[in-house]
């Protein structure tokens, strides 16, 4: 799996939101400065979150963008759908879409599986995530140090 560095720098922004939930709202230029993205790039981003209904916003001097939910209720997961659109594709179309016939009939199952477990790990909650309060079986996915080696 890939994750884009639109979906990071959406991730990464959300978190930052998520950190200052109850401080109001946030400039896009600070978070641009404070994650090291750009922030032209960053108002396209908070633009598409805005638009899926992640973000709000308001022009002004007190203004800037704060989350449309409580970050509780808001996974990686749906950061990274709102950006980049679905967690796992095949040649474009979602698994349930595809069909194998012959020798290669069980790959249907491994696509499935693969986005079912792809779920799990970015069900995280972007409130766990900013309090570095991740799941046990997460942290004991990361905590395997084949994990950390590339085959």
């Amino acid at each position: 799996m890939r994750i884009s560095a639109r979906a990071d720098y959406a991730v990464r922004a959300a978190l930052q939101l998520a950190a200052a939930q109850d401080a109001g709202p946030l400039k896009a230029e600070a978070i641009a400065v404070d994650q090291d993205i750009s922030h032209k790039f960053l108002e396209g981003i908070l633009g598409d979150m805005r638009k899926g209904g992640l973000v709000q916003s308001q022009r002004g001097g007190n203004g800037g963008y704060w989350l449309a939910r409580p970050a509780e209720t808001i996974s990686v997961a749906d950061v990274i759908r709102c950006v980049d659109g679905p967690l796992v594709s095949v040649r474009g179309e979602r698994p349930p879409d595809l069909s194998y016939t012959g020798a290669a009939e069980s790959l249907l199952t491994l696509w499935i599986a693969l986005r079912a477990s792809v779920r799990g790990v970015l069900g995280v909650s972007l409130a766990e995530l900013a309090a570095a309060n991740l799941p046990a079986e997460i942290v004991a996915l990361a905590d395997d140090p084949e994990a950390w080696t590339n085959p």
